[in-house]
């Protein structure tokens, strides 16, 4: 979700231009920002619902169960079955996005095998749930732990990002909820408003900080004085902006992406990180992660952030085709899955999907998208979060001082080194290399997402 304004910047920074935060006016801007740094934001209020702010107010709570009609599943059968394709250029792999080749392999599973009545069972096998939060429809799922004694149970909230919803947890919710040395976590993941089958904002305006408030009142409306929370992609900036409304309320956030303030620190390790790492901060982990900085950390953002630009500037334009074609939403959505996980399955046939999921997963992400009609709802969410300078945002000037756990997976999109890490966040508990894994670590990784949000909770739970 980086803001396009800061690929630019990050082109221009190594060359040591007069850019925002660098040069001899970095160091004076990391004086400024600590002289207007303030320690919480503001919560405000919002109201998102169709037409006027209804006078009275439902802090009820509802169950609700992923349901398809029949009708809708022939309609989707209609549509997959007169889907026009285009032969892919030769050895072209996913270079140029994802190949048709392998996508009628997908498309034709889909059609003839893929069993969406069983995937909603299992969708329903954890308890959902909605209530209502400035005027939108909020969606949940909420699972507790087994009764055992000697027991302490933690509630922790997980918050996806895009292309993705509150499936990609399943895999980690039993490894969550189960006892592990005496510790174990009561799960509530929604969904982004906009996403899947919470509401989708009916006004401008509706970005992180509208949903971290919204989900800082439905943990206070589930009962919940303190809690943990983790995030990665948009999750990670929605559960950043909640620690910094809320830090009282948040006993620990633990992240699988995440960035920092540019400045003078993250200037010097650019500059010399390459060859005196540790004279910066740096470790040769990161050095590996980071350099070559402009073919990682400038050339490859630019080619897989072509999405981004279209999303923050003209969403419902290019949504329209994906919204109306459930291959073309297939399509647009997988490669994700594909580039995000590891982006050398750009070179291969078939994106290297089924290396890291199976159909019937990958398949249960395009259904719940499509289901709920949520797809230019969802691509919304980045031009609401980009209308304006990202630097100038309340909380990019605010530090985040709750104890933080962070997860580095090697083939994430960009690396951030806990040196950098430390600009913004300020309680840095834990930092951990992971050994495997890309953007979709839940999905992708679960056990190894799971151990590392558990030896965070133990340091800070520690006495």
């Amino acid at each position: 979700f980086q803001p396009i304004n800061n690929l630019w910047d990050a082109l221009r920074l190594p060359f040591l231009t007069q850019s925002r935060s660098v040069a001899a006016g970095g160091i004076l801007a990391c004086m400024v920002h600590k002289r207007r740094q303030v320690k919480t934001i503001p919560l405000g209020e919002g109201w998102w619902g169709a037409g006027q702010k209804s006078l009275s107010k439902d802090d009820n709570i509802y169950s609700f169960r992923v349901e398809t009609s029949d009708k809708d599943i022939e309609d989707l059968y209609e549509r997959i079955d007169r889907t026009r394709y285009t032969d892919p250029l030769e050895d072209s792999g996913f270079h140029y996005g994802f190949n048709s080749t392998y996508l009628k392999k997908v498309v034709s599973y889909w059609r003839h095998e893929f069993d969406w009545k069983k995937q909603v069972e299992m969708l329903n096998k954890y308890p959902h749930f909605k209530t209502k939060i400035e005027g939108l429809d909020v969606h949940f799922i909420h699972v507790r732990p087994p009764h055992r004694e000697n027991q302490k149970v933690l509630p922790l909230m997980l918050v996806h990002g895009w292309p993705g919803c509150f499936y990609e947890f399943y895999k980690i919710i039993p490894l969550l909820t189960e006892n592990q040395d005496g510790v174990a976590f009561e799960i509530i993941c929604p969904s982004i408003p906009g996403y899947g089958f919470s509401e989708a904002p009916h006004k401008q305006g509706f970005d992180s900080l509208s949903a971290a408030r919204i989900f800082l009142t439905l943990m206070e409306r589930l009962g919940f004085s303190q809690f943990y929370l983790q995030g990665g992609d948009w999750g990670s900036l929605i559960t950043t902006n909640m620690a910094q409304m809320k830090p009282q309320c948040v006993k620990g956030l633990h992240l699988n992406m995440f960035l920092s303030r540019r400045g003078f620190k993250v200037l010097l390790g650019l500059m010399f990180g390459r060859y005196l790492p540790f004279l910066v901060g740096l470790t040769w982990e990161d050095v590996r992660r980071l350099f070559p900085y402009f073919e990682k950390n400038v050339w490859e953002i630019l080619r897989e952030t072509g999405y981004l630009h279209i999303q923050a500037t003209k969403p419902d334009t290019a949504g329209c085709g994906v919204n109306d074609s459930p291959v073309g939403l297939a399509a647009y959505i997988l490669e994700k899955f594909s580039t995000w996980t590891d982006l050398e399955n750009r070179a291969l046939e078939d994106g290297g999907l089924e290396r890291k999921f199976n159909l019937d997963e990958l398949l249960t992400v395009i259904m719940i998208y499509w289901t709920s009609g949520s797809i230019v709802s969802s691509m919304r969410f980045y031009k609401e979060n980009t209308k304006r300078n990202f630097d100038n945002r309340v909380d990019q000037k605010t530090g985040i001082f709750v104890p933080t756990g962070l997860a580095a997976f090697p083939n994430e999109l960009m690396h951030c080194p806990q040196a950098w890490a430390q600009i913004r966040y300020k309680n840095i508990y834990s930092y951990t290399f992971m050994s495997r894994g890309g953007h979709f670590a839940a999905f992708e990784e679960p056990k190894l997402l799971a151990d590392d949000i558990l030896q965070f909770v133990k340091k800070v739970e520690k006495p």
